[in-house]
């Protein structure tokens, strides 16, 4: 299984690379730092600790895990990767003062490159991200390895079954640090070793919004809505556009000057969601035009085409629904909306986030809608009764802080393994 493995990445690494080089035709940050893929790069000093972070969602749980490590180790040297250029933006301006790199290909040559130049005192996987070359050159090398706030979904455990001794081995050094005790049993049913099994809760949990954000969103609400209702569809993916436009049409029914902020949620479909809102005719502007006041007031829609800025728009918000859930991506963090106190929407699809989805549902803090009809009636209901609205976002607030706690059993667990390896 090990060979074919192998066959494929090799075979993988090639066919990346054209997808990488065409993509910067259009986005120059596509193509940069290839070297890095390879495992070259410059030496990181210090012997850091290493997180890697997929992409944008786990690099805001890194942000999380950075600020830990550094209240509670402050001499420590921190490096974070990421495997895509959006991912590696995102944590380049969440921790302006971490390094970042590209994750090196599951290759064993760039693995080795990568960890004599980064020489990692410990390393930490964010969620689900099991490369077996990666893992096994960590265990040579002596480089303790965590998987932090870890799920595993059922069709996942199913999937990497298949694999056989190819996940048991790359698990065999690692320590699981799962989200939940069905997270738990299911790492256990691929391979992972009981004594180095954990349950810690989910980092995600321990969001904390910066301190100035409520008065970011009041900014962008006295610029872009001050006397009108806003409400954000936040990190939506191709057919959710379309259901927050036939969901806004019905919201403005009653409420006619409502706003409505369109966050699609990969910055390649921005222009693609725009040409949408031309085709249909429907009166918009763009953030990243810096529109004046008097421009907005007389649009139905902001495009939000910029990076970083959409939790602002939810301290803005009357209201959120958050995408990647009415269409079978498994959604995204209901958590930020719900910090702040703004009563969530999202859809069925819950799979990237089902613990969470399930103690915001059942406390009331959030709802589960299954297209454009449920969602414009309950955002029609939200944007008539500010007391309702006050009582969903409470109890959304109540379940982040009830379940907070994850980060500081994480940073018990691993104190332990912070020594150099030799």
């Amino acid at each position: 299984m090990r060979a074919l493995y192998l066959l494929a990445a090799y075979l993988a690494v090639p066919l990346h690379a054209v997808l990488l080089a065409w993509g910067s035709r259009r986005d120059r940050s596509r193509g940069r730092r290839f070297g890095e893929r390879l495992g070259f790069g410059p030496a990181v000093p210090g012997r850091p600790v290493w997180i890697h972070a997929a992409s944008v969602g786990e690099v805001q749980i890194a942000a999380v895990l950075v600020k830990g490590l550094r209240e509670r180790f402050p001499a420590m040297p921190v490096l974070v990767s990421a495997f895509t250029p959006t991912g590696i933006g995102r944590a380049q301006a969440l921790s302006p003062s971490v390094p970042t790199r590209c994750l090196p290909y599951d290759l064993p040559g760039s693995v080795r490159r990568f960890l004599d130049r980064v020489q990692p005192r410990l390393a930490i996987m964010l969620e689900t991200e099991l490369w077996p070359n990666l893992y096994l050159q960590c265990r040579r090398k002596g480089v303790p390895l965590v998987m932090a706030s870890a799920r595993l979904s059922e069709r996942s455990a199913r999937r990497y079954r298949l694999l056989g001794t190819l996940v048991s081995e790359a698990l065999a050094g690692a320590t699981v640090a799962a989200q939940s005790e069905a997270d738990a049993e299911r790492f256990l049913s691929i391979g992972a070793a009981g004594d180095r099994l954990h349950v810690i809760g989910n980092l995600k949990f321990d969001f904390t919004p910066p301190s100035d954000i409520v008065a970011r969103g009041q900014r962008l609400r006295a610029h872009y809505a001050a006397e009108r209702p806003l409400w954000v569809a936040g990190s939506t993916h191709e057919g959710e556009e379309q259901a927050a436009l036939a969901a806004h049409r019905q919201v403005c029914m009653a409420h006619p000057r409502a706003l409505l902020v369109l966050a699609p949620r990969h910055p390649k479909r921005f222009a693609e969601v725009a040409a949408l809102l031309g085709a249909q005719g429907i009166g918009f502007i763009r953030h990243s035009q810096t529109p004046a006041a008097h421009a907005a007031d007389s649009a139905a829609v902001l495009l939000l085409d910029t990076l970083g800025e959409l939790l602002h728009f939810y301290a803005a918000a009357d209201a959120a629904f958050v995408g990647g859930s009415l269409v079978p991506v498994g959604g995204h963090n209901l958590l930020e909306p719900a910090s702040l106190g703004v009563p969530v929407l999202t859809g069925p699809h819950q799979s990237n986030g089902a613990e969470i989805a399930r103690l915001l549902t059942e406390r009331g803090g959030a709802v589960i809608v299954h297209g454009a009809a449920e969602l414009a009636a309950h955002l029609s209901e939200w944007l008539s009764d500010a007391g309702e609205r006050e009582r969903v976002g409470a109890m959304g607030r109540a379940v982040v802080q009830e379940n907070r706690g994850a980060l500081q059993r994480l940073l018990r667990l691993i104190e332990p393994m912070m020594s150099p390896p030799p």
